[in-house]
């Protein structure tokens, strides 16, 4: 892995400009050369000249990149699970006055397979508001909301994702160079494995801190706007009307009870990143490495770019598929509003109940959008924070030999 001499020719004209008396250098341990030695953490250049600010900043902007090009895939996603857990998208027709929050409870199916709510029937055809694809979620929200729609979100994908990427990517890079330093020295077998653990390690981390964004990003998207003329509730709002309700209810009125349900849904959460992130970096660190070794010394942005966002795009669509049974029932746990119910709810509850509603087929609801969001957001945003790290490391050493030849 890395220190391997096989890996280690792909970017000697990237750190060329390093000091001459120096035997090893590694980026980010990604892909060295070496004289021959094990790297070690002194030798790390990367790491001596990008602190953890800098690394945020990379992440920051790739994260923003991301959320803006990938969000109506997410909201296409978001919308197809929401209806398979009963959503009533089909039964809005005439139904304006209910609030964009209803779900879920009160929600029936009648004989002729269409569902009610609350006892009312919808008189045009279900079918115009059931979705049956991505194609047709993007149709029929541009069509019945808005071109503008298929952003809903945003700012909460932007709220969330800039704080959750610009913690989890330099976490990833530090958890990673610490236990490959450690298990290069002492145990060599275990090396292959570290990206999974640091991975796991640092998604875990990102995920419970932003939490309550993301609980909110998934409500915005899931909610159809039935009030014209009304401005959809943002972030604040949306979470407000979330512990709202259980102010009101006598048997809820400890207040870390209430601020409990701003973490609805972690367990689910937790249950599909974690398995997502050891997945997607146990696959995009061999990757990325033999393209980058495929360089060999024309290594330069343009190569970074290409190697990690093509390692990147393999490693979100293996990683997305093979966790979209958890993402369904993650979603399902953050669209519940009956207060009692979501404390009480368990993943494996949620799962059991996906089953039962929907068989093999409801646990890869959205799997579709959800893959071809998953590609490109990955590639976008691991090709754009190594290509920013790329860089700065290029003015960091540029500097250095400047400073060496007064």
């Amino acid at each position: 892995m890395v220190g391997s001499s096989s890996t280690k020719q792909g970017l000697s004209s990237w750190i060329g400009a390093a000091t001459a008396t120096r035997t090893t250098v590694d980026f980010d341990k990604n892909v060295a050369v070496s004289g021959g030695d094990s790297p070690s953490h002194s030798d790390n250049f990367t790491d001596v000249s990008l602190g953890f600010g800098e690394r945020a900043i990379s992440a920051a902007g790739a994260a923003v990149l991301s959320a803006i090009l990938v969000n109506p895939l997410d909201v296409a996603k978001t919308r197809l699970q929401a209806q398979a857990a009963g959503v009533p998208y089909d039964s809005l027709c005439n139904l304006g006055h209910l609030n964009s929050n209803t779900v879920l409870t009160g929600v029936k199916y009648n004989s002729s397979g269409t569902r009610a709510v609350l006892g009312a029937e919808p008189t045009c055809s279900p079918e115009c508001f059931r979705y049956k694809g991505t194609l047709d979620v993007f149709y029929k929200v541009i069509r019945q909301e808005g071109f503008t729609r298929l952003w809903r979100g945003t700012n909460a994908s932007l709220t969330l994702a800039i704080p959750s990427v610009a913690i989890y990517l330099p976490l990833y890079d530090i958890f990673r160079n610490s236990m490959e330093e450690y298990t290069l020295r002492n145990i060599p077998i275990a090396t292959p494995y570290v990206p999974l653990v640091a991975g796991s390690l640092a998604r875990s981390i990102a995920c419970i801190t932003c939490y309550p964004v993301e609980l909110a990003r998934t409500r915005m998207q899931a909610f159809k706007d039935t009030k014209n003329g009304v401005k959809p509730p943002g972030v604040w709002k949306t979470l407000v009307g979330v512990v709202s309700p259980v102010n009101s209810l006598n048997n809820y009125q400890n207040s870390m009870q209430t601020y409990r349900l701003l973490w609805t849904g972690l367990g689910a959460q937790l249950a599909r990143d974690v398995p997502f992130s050891a997945i997607c970096w146990s696959t995009l660190e061999p990757v990325r490495r033999k393209l980058l070794g495929m360089a060999g010394d024309e290594a330069s942005a343009t190569t970074v770019f290409g190697a990690n966002f093509s390692a990147g795009f393999v490693a979100g669509i293996l990683s997305a598929s093979a966790t979209c049974p958890l993402d369904v029932a993650r979603t399902r746990r953050q669209i519940e509003n009956d207060p009692e119910r979501a404390l009480k709810m368990t993943t494996r509850q949620t799962l059991v109940e996906i089953w039962r509603d929907g068989g093999f087929k409801g646990f890869f609801a959205g799997v579709g959008p959800r893959v071809a969001r998953a590609g490109p957001s990955v590639g976008i945003v691991v090709s754009f924070y190594e290509v920013v790290k790329y860089c700065l490391s290029h003015r960091h050493m540029h500097q250095q030999s400047e400073d060496a030849d007064l």
